[in-house]
């Protein structure tokens, strides 16, 4: 059944540096644009991702990159959302919005993106992306088909509603048996093993429980959040010590608090250890050199 229209409609994805809105930027960004009359365009353009107070490419986050595949060097020869926005805000035209989990994400993004041109760049911007229907299919979809322990109960147990739902133990019987039938269902598609069930779904692999470190490519705790996202936790500690004493007196988790103490005494193990060898071993010659050149023998 073709979709009954009075005007366009644009359904959008968004592919970005990071999921926080205020800071992250677009990548990439795709319109597949339907008219009333069935005709159907589409576009979709890369950025270079832009911090304007810095005037700097913004860096795309480790977790982002993997999944979404771009990375730094992809975008640098890209243009800037800003160099491209009244092709964007043409794209949009009159069309109502649609997108999939894009209201809560994609459109703030949109919108994010678009109020910084009109901040830095001083640009007059004629749009009001409030002003129009948003259709978020992920939410229809959840509307219909329910994402939660009842639903998930009666699709891979069978059968009626469990009872007692929403007692803790019903619900922790019930988790247990819906498990066991999301095994039986997809036994020819996944492991029947804790490691490989504790994997689906490409999650990033955290440090901590709030997520604050994530566990890099080369298995290195990286920063996730602020101003140090992106960057490992050795590399911020050596550059950085008072950041470490911050994150101890600010308001994080005790669990977070404990993991980033834990990463200090790492650290902090790790540059005695360094130091003892390099007191234990021969002086080398640019040392001695260097020594040499300190003591010359003149006092002034």
């Amino acid at each position: 059944m073709e979709l009954s229209l009075t005007r366009p409609l644009l359904f959008f994805d968004i592919e970005s540096t990071g999921l926080n809105i205020a800071t992250d930027c677009i990548a990439e960004l795709s319109f597949v644009k339907i008219f009333p009359d069935g005709e159907q365009r589409i576009k979709t353009w890369r950025f270079k991702p832009w911090d304007y107070a810095a005037s700097r490419q913004y860096p795309i986050h480790p977790a982002a990159s993997a999944v979404n595949g771009l990375k730094d060097e992809d975008l640098a020869g890209e243009p800037r959302f800003c160099d491209k926005i009244d092709e964007v805000i043409e794209w949009i035209g009159d069309s109502d919005l649609a997108g999939f989990n894009s209201a809560k994400f994609d459109l703030p993004m949109l919108a994010e993106e678009i109020e910084r041109v009109r901040k830095w760049t001083g640009r007059k911007i004629d749009l009001d992306l409030h002003s129009r229907y948003m259709v978020d299919v992920q939410t229809i979809y959840h509307y219909f088909e329910p994402r939660n322990l009842k639903a998930a109960y009666r699709f891979y147990c069978g059968g009626d509603d469990f009872e007692n739902a929403h007692t803790a133990e019903a619900d922790t019987v019930a988790t247990f048996e819906v498990l066991k039938g999301q095994i039986r269902l997809y036994g020819d598609k996944i492991k029947n093993d804790v490691p490989s069930l504790s994997s689906i779904g490409g999650r990033s692999k955290t440090v901590d429980y709030a997520g604050r470190l994530i566990l890099g490519e080369d298995g290195e705790p990286v920063i996730s959040f602020g101003k140090h996202r992106g960057r490992t936790a050795r590399e911020v500690y050596l550059s950085e010590p008072s950041y470490f004493a911050w994150i101890d007196s600010g308001e994080f988790t005790l669990d977070t608090k404990r993991q980033f103490a834990l990463l200090k005494e790492k650290y902090d193990a790790e540059k005695k250890r360094a130091d003892a060898e390099k007191q234990s071993r021969p002086a080398t010659e640019d040392e001695l050199q260097s020594l040499a050149g300190k003591w010359s023998g003149k006092l002034f």
